[in-house]
């Protein structure tokens, strides 16, 4: 068993890739989801991150999140996991955290869920409560285009100061380098150095890295994780160059996650890829539009490793 002490240090640099949970309202697609994690091992991600977006935390419940989080600890053999705990109430994501602590992921990621707009007060009381009943590292997940809640720099800074608290995952930054840099050495210089900062969002992933992020959170990494792994290699190396390359024959997929969510986009290049046998959304989520599908369907394989 690992000394919590020892967890509570534990930094995550590299690539944590985000897998899709494979389910709809036939069921969860278990075998399709443990290939998904196999997929991830071969790689040799640095971390994996399931129930985040892309693995549809907010439309499971207790007991199918911890099934999710199960599979993924049984095949992960020894990379490190990430879940999430998100939901409307405090209730339920303290039994949330209490289920991952018991199975034995290593750390957890919460985004402040809610129907009602939340205020800063709300937020940070939020974060604390939950990081009193923690004893592993726990990664602020800032996604406003969920959420509807934007985090200010200062609020980010107050929670990372808040026990276990050791990542942060920001939504994306600007594209024109000396601006991305502004920001994430701004938000750097107000958080505790054994917080890393992560970028989300795939499109800004490299420009993330470029600006000096110490790990990319990456949903489409959680399908094609040894391209991902490359580029993260490549862009660690200085090589921006070559990374950026590779970066740009993702481009058109990338233009989707931003037009219809990376969701969609994963669920239907799962299927196109024979990892699921249907689309394994739960109403009222769709697939892409059938022209989008058949462009998908095109570049998807590309992507794939020789």
């Amino acid at each position: 068993m690992v000394n919590p002490m020892q967890i509570s240090q534990m930094k995550f640099t590299g690539l944590c890739a985000f897998p899709l949970t494979p389910f709809n309202e036939e069921g969860f697609q278990e075998d399709a989801f443990i290939s998904l994690i196999r997929r991830l091992v071969v790689a040799k991600v640095n971390s994996i991150g399931v129930l985040g977006s892309t693995g549809a935390y907010a439309y499971l419940n207790r007991q199918e999140r911890a099934q999710v989080i199960e599979l993924a600890l049984e095949h992960a053999r020894g990379i490190p996991v990430m879940a999430g705990i998100g939901a409307l109430r405090v209730r339920d994501i303290l039994l949330l955290a209490e289920d991952a602590q018991r199975l034995g992921v290593q750390a957890v990621m919460l985004a402040p869920m809610s129907y009602h707009k939340l205020t800063e007060d709300e937020v940070f009381d939020l974060y604390k409560t939950v990081t009193d009943h923690l004893s592993i590292p726990l990664c602020i997940y800032d996604n406003p285009g969920t959420t509807n809640f934007k985090f200010t720099d200062e609020l980010l800074a107050q929670i990372a100061q808040l026990p276990f608290v050791r990542s942060i995952k920001i939504p994306p930054i600007s594209a024109y380098l000396p601006d991305a840099k502004k920001r994430v050495d701004s938000l750097r210089k107000g958080i505790p150095s054994e917080v890393s900062i992560g970028i989300s969002g795939d499109w800004s992933g490299l420009d993330g890295l470029r600006a000096g992020c110490d790990l990319w959170y990456s949903a489409i990494g959680g399908l094609i994780p040894e391209t991902l792994m490359d580029i993260v290699h490549t862009a660690n190396q200085g090589d921006f160059e070559l990374a950026d390359r590779t970066f740009q024959d993702m481009e058109v997929i990338l233009d989707m996650f931003r037009r219809y969510g990376s969701i969609r986009v994963i669920a239907c290049a799962a299927k196109e890829l024979g990892i699921v046998n249907n689309f394994c959304l739960p109403p009222p989520l769709k697939p892409l539009p059938e022209v989008e599908q058949s462009l998908l369907r095109a570049l998807i394989h590309e992507l794939q490793p020789a």
